[in-house]
């Protein structure tokens, strides 16, 4: 049986949109034993999935760290790997490819340039759309690459909506990495005012913080979802998505679940990319896109929930 590693660090909604691309791979060599590399904060919530066979961790330490890399270089050799589907297509997992293995088969997304073409190029296409020219390019047949499916990872989450509230409810996802704020919608608080009370009782407005994220979430005055007054983790996460009512999301992790959960939502795009170059649009799930999201009204995104939103 052969060894197979799948290179996918993250961010979150990367890696929830690679789901079909793993899963065509498991599809391609069902008698391989498939191996993920991601970072430790999805270790979790990939041990899950029914396309891996195993999580190897890379803590992605700067690459002047020879210690580390000679580490992770021993590691990575010990599975002797015949295959390697890089997802990630990033600097540092070119230089993996260049220092670790040199001799083995790499697919990432520069086999899938045409000739003359540059990757900057070719980065403009929809990332799912690369991901199945790369899957093709490397002589695999995809089927679900472009449909990514979270339905294994859905878990019952009734005791922890038990903690917090009754009925329905609306998620607000108004966070973003500090590092990208400029995918941050600033009006959330204004909006879950108009929200409650355009629908009175009828649905709870809720947010579900990260770790780092509670105290600016408990500012807004709504329903703040924790886990006995801790962040939630991923899979409840998913599962809070799975089971509500509508999504009001920045262009963020979340947002890329409830996509590929097919719920109802919006999610809001400034001038940082497009709604069709990341493929999270779908029938059910919608996109405003704007140049600048602080010149995007309250009233704008509240007629367009209430277009979608009984």
């Amino acid at each position: 049986m052969s060894n197979i590693l799948i290179i996918k660090h993250g961010s979150l909604g990367d890696l929830i949109q690679a789901n079909g691309a793993m899963k065509d791979i498991r599809e391609n060599f069902p008698r391989s034993k498939i191996i993920l590399l991601t970072t430790l904060l999805y270790a979790e919530l990939m041990s899950h999935c029914p396309y891996i066979d195993g999580i190897l961790i890379d803590k992605r330490l700067p690459r002047w760290n020879v210690f580390y890399l000679t580490k992770l270089r021993k590691m990575l050799k010990r599975f002797n790997f015949e295959k390697i589907f890089d997802l990630q297509n990033s600097s540092r997992t070119k230089f993996y490819k260049r220092f670790f293995f040199k001799n083995t088969y790499w697919s990432n997304s520069e086999i899938s340039l045409k000739k003359g073409e540059k990757k900057s190029e070719f980065n403009k296409l929809p990332v799912l759309d690369r991901m199945k020219l790369q899957l093709e390019n490397s002589g695999l047949s995809t089927s679900f690459t472009l449909k990514p499916d979270l339905n294994w990872a859905i878990k019952d989450i009734r005791n922890l909506l038990n903690q917090n509230f009754e009925g329905e409810y609306v998620l607000l996802f108004p966070f973003c990495s500090e590092k990208l704020k400029k995918k941050k919608w600033p009006y959330y608080k204004d909006l879950a005012h108009l929200l409650k009370k355009a629908y009175g009782n009828k649905y709870n407005i809720a947010v579900v913080p990260g770790s780092n994220e509670i105290e600016e979430a408990e500012k807004l005055n709504v329903n703040v979802i924790l886990n006995n007054n801790k962040a939630v983790g991923l899979l409840d996460l998913i599962g809070l998505i799975k089971n509500s009512s509508y999504v009001i999301s920045n262009d963020t992790g979340p947002a890329h679940i409830a996509a590929h959960l097919n719920k109802k939502g919006l999610v809001l795009f400034g001038s940082h990319t497009t709604a069709e170059k990341v493929s999270i649009e779908t029938k059910n799930f919608q996109s405003i896109q704007v140049k600048n999201l602080n010149k995007l009204y309250v009233s704008s995104v509240l007629e367009k929930v209430k277009e979608n939103l009984n």
